[in-house]
């Protein structure tokens, strides 16, 4: 909104000339986002603590759990605020992308907050019945796929083509169906990927406040043509406008942690986490950068696949040896990871840290990737 209303001016007012930059708009948005979260987060929290919007705990999670019990969720509302109110104020609109990655962050928000709203205002355990979640994620995905197929938004790259990290100039290209099956599993698989992270106080926000920087500074190189052809890697002309969205996100993130830090005040709940992981996985498509979530994501990788390994190895030895045997030998004592090191005696402090190392060593890793060509 700022660069439309006030660069038209800057021949008047040569100090408007700023708002030109993306880097400036990019650190507006980040400052604002801050700002948004801390200012409607107290509120928010009475608010959320006055209709009784408390989080439901697994009877089968660890003991050190339940004490949570009763604290404010569907704080993903927070989130969800400061993260579309800065982009709508520093952002340009004129090239798509950025009204994409909002359309994403706010659809798989609304998913998310659905499901809390069943779960802890009427009180329905199970929540948003898995399908129905599923399918609307799905939906999404594949609207998603269809929409860069008949719009693309790719510059020089085909609309089902994507790159790949460590390599020059390098490319796959999917067929029509193919592509729109593997845009639904990144949206899919990473908005399921953040709400499973979301288990320890700060532990999701922490990792996407680092995702979310990651993020933001490839689009900026990845949309700027100079610095493309710097670093040997594919040119998309508006794509730097996602920095402005990445750095809103991130500046969310910094604020809402102040209230999720350990002991946390309120949990963003399905209504943040869904949010968080669709935003990535879509920025992450818009880029053409899909396989680089493995790395600016990795944490998120690493606890979804315990999910997978510790279900399917749990279910082949059952098969195999009986119900006793698949208990008493499991992978993982408990999972999603962070669970695990909980039951080894780490406590949630020490997990959430570590994992932010982690985190921020898979961000350079994959800003790495930009001068290992």
């Amino acid at each position: 909104m700022f660069y439309h209303l006030l660069t038209p001016l800057a021949d008047r007012f040569s100090v408007l000339n700023i708002f030109v930059y993306i880097t400036f708009r990019a650190a507006g948005a980040t400052v604002t986002a801050v700002a948004v979260a801390l200012l409607i987060g107290p509120p928010m929290i009475r608010w959320l603590r006055a209709h009784n919007a408390g989080q439901v705990i697994r009877a089968d999670g660890p003991a050190s759990h339940h004490g949570k019990r009763g604290t404010p969720t569907m704080g993903g509302m927070i989130i969800l605020i400061a993260t579309l109110v800065p982009t709508l104020l520093w952002a340009r609109f004129d090239t798509g992308y950025v009204a994409v990655a909002m359309a994403a962050t706010l659809w798989m928000g609304c998913i998310g907050l659905l499901d809390d709203y069943l779960k802890v205002v009427q009180g329905k355990s199970r929540g948003l019945i898995a399908r129905y979640k599923l399918a609307g994620q799905v939906t999404f995905g594949l609207a998603l796929g269809t929409f860069l197929l008949l719009y693309p938004m790719g510059g020089s790259l085909a609309p089902a083509e994507t790159t790949v990290p460590f390599f020059k100039y390098y490319s796959i290209a999917f067929p029509p169906v193919a592509y729109l099956v593997f845009v639904t599993l990144i949206v899919t698989g990473m908005s399921n990927a953040v709400n499973l992270t979301d288990g320890l106080d700060g532990l999701a926000i922490g990792l996407t406040v680092v995702a979310a920087g990651a993020f933001a500074i490839f689009a900026y190189l990845i949309g700027n043509l100079k610095a493309a052809e710097y670093l040997l890697i594919y040119y998309l002309p508006g794509a730097g406008e996602l920095s402005v969205f990445c750095a809103s996100l991130m500046g969310a993130g910094l604020g809402f942690l102040w209230y999720n830090a350990h002991p946390a005040e309120v949990f963003m709940g399905d209504t943040g986490s869904l949010a968080i992981g669709g935003a990535f996985g879509t920025v992450a498509i818009l880029l053409k950068s899909e396989f680089l979530l493995l790395m600016v994501g990795g944490v998120f990788v690493a606890e979804t696949a315990s999910v997978m390994i510790q279900t399917g190895v749990f279910k082949w030895r059952r098969r195999r040896f009986g119900l006793d045997y698949a208990r008493a030998h499991r992978v993982f004592r408990m999972a999603p990871l962070h669970h695990h090191f909980e039951k080894r005696g780490w406590s949630e402090s020490k997990i959430v840290f570590r994992f932010y190392i982690v985190g921020f060593l898979f961000a350079l890793l994959a800003l790495a990737t930009l001068k290992l060509r």
